[in-house]
């Protein structure tokens, strides 16, 4: 490792081999056969970024975890400035964390959605998520205790690292491009580990799925009141069939709307209670 040198601490390097396809346990084998620092756990098949990241964290014994990706778009160079700050006798930080200022190289479209994303999440959360945070970040070991103690199947990690809490340090970059190979995280993949973010945080479409429904429900009587009124004041008749299928149709939508939500928290739940493992190991050392 290139700035090992400058990190006063023994080392050992955990990789999460998350069923690739490739060489990559080949080439983990060769490098635990070099170095016997070097340990790694292969998945039985691709069981996602949080199963990975959870492997990880549980995987490392040392007084301090870094977690990192290994496309070098999270820059190792910061590796020492993060052990350096995790040991200033006066702030006491327990973790040293990152994030990113810019996005250089991602679409545009994708990095409108992302900071969206941010914004909508900390106003309808408690826990608070900074924009452009990054996985990469090093910790104490009472933290990563923590955060591994919290075994629940529907990870949001992001989430996770703020609701633990800790004292954080920002360390801020700007964005790396990927060194080789290209992202597998889709627009619709993203969508999704976002709604999951969101659901696992805050409860607030719940409560807005109420409100609606009873907003809807005194508009509506409101509306009874007026026809009547109309029909016995005037003798006016109400008629406009177009209107009264729109309105039928919006109540529809709204009744459909509220009951997806209430079953995207049940379906988490549902998903809680099987217990099932995060991930399979099929080879590790």
């Amino acid at each position: 490792m290139k700035y090992e040198d400058r990190i006063d601490a023994e080392l050992e390097f955990c990789f999460i081999d998350d069923g690739s396809t490739d060489r990559t346990i080949e080439i983990l084998r060769d490098l635990h056969k070099k170095d016997s620092r070097v340990h790694y756990v292969s998945f039985s098949r691709n069981f996602g970024k949080e199963a990975g990241l959870y492997a990880g964290l549980s995987m490392a014994k040392g007084d301090y975890v870094a977690t990192m990706d290994v496309d070098l778009q999270d820059p190792p160079a910061l590796l020492p400035d993060m052990w350096r700050l995790l040991h200033d006798p006066i702030e006491d930080y327990d973790c040293v964390a990152t994030k990113r200022t810019t996005r250089k190289g991602e679409p545009a479209i994708r990095s409108f959605f992302a900071r969206q994303f941010y914004k909508i999440i900390n106003k309808l959360s408690k826990t608070q998520i900074v924009d452009g945070a990054r996985d990469f970040r090093m910790m104490s070991r009472q933290m990563v205790n923590a955060i591994v103690a919290d075994g629940e199947y529907n990870r949001f990690s992001k989430g996770i690292f703020s609701w633990v809490g800790f004292k954080t340090k920002w360390l801020s970059y700007e964005n790396i491009e990927r060194s080789a190979g290209h992202t597998k995280w889709s627009f619709w993949k993203l969508f999704q580990y976002s709604v999951d973010g969101i659901l696992a945080y805050t409860t607030i479409p719940l409560y807005l799925s109420s409100v609606m429904g009873i907003a809807m429900c005194g508009i509506s009587f409101l509306a009874l009141i007026f026809i009547f009124i109309r029909a016995m004041i005037a003798g006016d008749p109400v008629a406009g069939w177009p209107s009264l299928v729109c309105i039928i149709t919006l109540l529809g939508g709204l009744v459909l709307m509220s009951l997806g939500i209430i079953g995207l928290y049940i379906a988490k739940i549902y998903l809680e209670t099987k217990k099932r493992q995060l991930y399979i190991v099929r080879e590790e050392e």
